[in-house]
């Protein structure tokens, strides 16, 4: 009936949303079996969209509470497909209380890792206060990709609150997990983009004292950072960033400490080749 792959057109929309309805049909009819089984059968695909609108319809019923005791039980299902539209479910069940959200996906989000990503970003931009408490246990999980999942989303505080994001990381900085150095990385490039005045500081700070973990980590970011000033789209950049970058990586090249001068000869290297 639906793409194996894809987003949904209008018509597969509408459609889902009558097999939804007529899901809700039958559970009043005491058919929770046959209901049981059409649902598992559509959830068990490989496309992401169809199981984000299955679980999202089946949510948004003002009966969602004869549901859910039969979508319960897919948290824990073999199958990813049927997973996954039950966490899209809760995500929308639980819209009014977020930390309840966030307490299934406390437990349930290595199950269903790209879900939890879609989802973790959703709550950074609805509920940044409340992503700041929780994720701030989180990045303490002996999970590594708790920790990583913790950082996912953070970019879309990076204008609002990017101090709260440096000392985030100075809690993670010498994590020796790839996972989590790559989120990192990617954290620090897009707040840097943004806020190069608050984020260079740090990182000097960061480097003042740097194992050999921590170097890398802070290479990786900082060498993203110099490709994108010398690269062919510099006039879209910000100059702001184009200047603070370049003027960092003058200041760190004649710096007094060994390891944020090597740094700062190494990006050197890039930006004026």
């Amino acid at each position: 009936m639906f793409n194996k792959i894809g987003r949904l057109d209008n018509e597969d929309v509408k459609n889902l949303k009558e097999l939804v309805s007529k899901f809700y049909s039958q559970l009043d009819e005491g058919k929770t079996e046959k209901v049981e089984k059409e649902i598992y059968k559509l959830a068990n695909t490989p496309n992401y969209f169809i199981r984000e609108h299955l679980g999202t319809y089946l949510a948004r019923n003002e009966e969602a509470d004869k549901m859910e005791p039969l979508v319960k039980k897919m948290l824990d299902h073999k199958f990813y497909g049927i997973r996954a539209t039950a966490i899209f479910f809760y995500f929308h069940l639980y819209q009014d209380d977020p930390n309840r959200v966030l307490d299934i996906l406390d437990t349930s989000y290595g199950a269903t890792p790209w879900e939890a990503e879609s989802i973790v970003n959703e709550m950074w931009r609805k509920y940044p206060d409340l992503m700041k408490e929780r994720m701030s246990e989180w990045i303490h999980s002996e999970d590594e990709n708790k920790r990583a999942l913790s950082f996912h989303g953070m970019e879309n505080i990076s204008n609002s609150d990017p101090n709260f994001i440096m000392e985030f990381i100075s809690n993670a900085i010498d994590d020796d997990k790839i996972e989590v150095q790559k989120k990192i990385t990617h954290i620090l490039t897009q707040v840097a983009r943004s806020n190069p005045i608050i984020v260079f500081p740090y990182i000097r700070e960061w480097l003042v004292e740097a194992d050999e973990t921590r170097v890398k980590t802070i290479w990786v970011s900082m060498k993203k950072l110099a490709n994108i000033i010398v690269q062919r789209n510099r006039n879209e950049q910000s100059q702001e960033f184009v200047l603070l970058t370049q003027q960092t990586i003058e200041d760190w090249k004649n710096d007094e400490n060994e390891k944020v001068s090597y740094m700062g000869e190494k990006l050197f290297r890039i930006i004026r080749r």
